[in-house]
């Protein structure tokens, strides 16, 4: 999932993916006021993915190299009320605004009466599962409108694409209530905020890795994040999240691998001439205001990929953003009120590249370069394979709790973080991304309101069955 936030406008993006029978997919959010809904396309996700993951530099080999007779070295290298399905009297429902988007027909509703909106969704042809009732009966309650969305007519589910939803003015609240339905016990999200600054959790503990905890291995060609991730999710019960990085990107260079169909090489450049928009985005047909939707000009496929980025950057006058990446291997259990963020106190960048300093395990065939002691295996330095979290200021291993409605934690480190290895990550030697200097949920999804922080809420829709991330483009470097 990602969210792009400014102080004019608001974008959730949000990949879908659904299998099972067209005509039972629905898709539902719970939103303030009425929104702005657009198409938008996987590559967006792998562009902002590729040039956030985490980048593992293994340390320095102490090795001395081998000489043979030949003189060579030898290394190594790796709007109205509804009448349809409302019972007499004053309607329970009121419809303000609908159209078609894309392969999908969508749908803003507004209702006091939990009952009457699931009884108008059933009966419109949204299929929603006995579970997700009483959540959406939680936001009535709360005063949410909603957006509701299902496939057209005649389209299968090859046809659907990711969505965003736009409103006015900032928010930073995201629906955990929501994206809890249908997970299993653990479910991994990835959030990418893009913005002019660092966000962080308001209302969930957090951590970040830091460089020097980190140890690489020699015999494995892996470092510890993993363990040190998996060690700081467990102290917090999986109900915490990680802050990975928080880079500054030039919004050229954002742009550029979106046009390039997602190609970026992490020495810098990008996949070369702009690829075919309609190898990622779906042009939009006119719509004629058939059932009641409003009539809508149709699109290109090249004026989607146009106005999805104009969208992406929408409110942000800087030549460069920043976005942060945060995930979370967030237990089901944990999912009991919905994610707020705010802007961090601490404003330094985060950087995606881990440069490590220690190793061990190194077997050196021809000695070490510090001793020049014939090798029978021995570590490169007296590092142990253990080590911890940022600590600063905050609780122990650098676990941070924020409560506050306003700045950011108590304090966070520099460094940078990664995502899950080898998906999130790369455990190879790696260089910093051109520019840098700034949920998609794993298994299930891609995802209360916030005091002072917003005026509406955009939030996770979700599907009736088992919704997939996959990236549609097998050829991303």
């Amino acid at each position: 999932m990602l969210l792009s936030v400014s102080t004019t406008q608001t974008t959730l993006y949000d990949q879908i993916r659904y299998s099972g029978s067209p005509t039972s997919f629905a898709w539902v959010l719970p939103i303030h006021g009425t929104v702005t809904v657009g198409l938008s396309a996987d590559v967006l996700f792998d562009s902002v993915d590729v040039l956030t993951e985490t980048q593992i530099t293994p340390p320095p080999s102490s090795c001395a190299p081998c000489v043979f007779a030949a003189g060579a070295t030898a290394g190594s290298s790796g709007g109205g009320s509804v009448g349809n399905g409302s019972a007499v009297g004053a309607p329970a429902v009121t419809v303000s605004h609908m159209e078609n988007v894309g392969p999908y027909a969508t749908v803003q509703l507004h209702s006091t009466d939990a009952s009457a909106l699931n009884a108008w969704l059933a009966q419109n042809g949204y299929v929603i599962p006995a579970d997700v009732t009483p959540v959406i009966a939680e936001y009535v309650t709360e005063g949410f409108d909603f957006l509701a969305m299902k496939l057209l007519p005649n389209m299968g589910v090859q046809a659907m694409r990711p969505v965003r939803v736009t409103s006015v003015g900032a928010s930073l609240s995201l629906p955990l209530r929501m994206a809890a339905v249908g997970t299993g016990a653990i479910v991994g999200i990835t959030i990418w905020v893009v913005s002019d600054g660092r966000y962080e959790p308001q209302n969930y503990p957090f951590f970040h890795i830091e460089d020097k905890d980190l140890v690489w291995d020699f015999s494995t060609s892996q470092s510890n994040y993993t363990t040190l991730r998996v060690q700081n999710e467990a102290t917090l019960h999986n109900g915490g999240w990680e802050t990975e990085s928080s880079l500054t990107l030039n919004q050229q260079i954002v742009t550029s691998v979106v046009l390039s169909g997602g190609q970026y090489y992490r020495g810098g450049g990008f996949g070369g001439a702009p690829s075919d928009p309609s190898l990622d985005y779906l042009p939009i047909p006119a719509s004629g205001g058939d059932a009641g939707a409003e009539a809508g000009a149709g699109q290109t496929a090249e004026e989607v990929r146009t106005e999805d980025l104009a969208t992406l950057f929408a409110g942000i006058t800087a030549p460069n953003v920043r976005i942060t990446r945060i995930r979370g291997d967030i237990a089901h259990a944990a999912m009991k009120s919905d994610l707020v963020l705010q802007a961090s106190a601490d404003q330094s960048e985060l950087s995606n590249v881990r440069s490590l300093t220690r190793g061990v395990n190194e077997v050196c065939a021809c000695g070490y370069l510090d001793s020049g002691l014939s090798s029978s295996g021995g570590p490169s330095s007296s590092a142990s394979a253990g080590g911890g979290t940022s600590s600063g200021q905050g609780t122990p291993g650098g676990i941070y709790n924020s409560t506050s409605s306003g700045g950011g934690a108590n304090g966070t480190a520099g460094g940078s973080s990664s995502g899950p290895e080898p998906a999130n990550g790369s455990e190879a030697s790696g260089s910093p991304n051109a520019g840098s200097g700034g949920c998609a949920a794993a298994p299930t999804s891609n995802a209360g309101a916030a005091g002072g922080l917003s005026t509406f809420a955009l939030f996770f829709g979700f599907a009736v069955t088992r919704m997939l991330r996959a990236r549609r483009r097998p050829g991303r470097p």
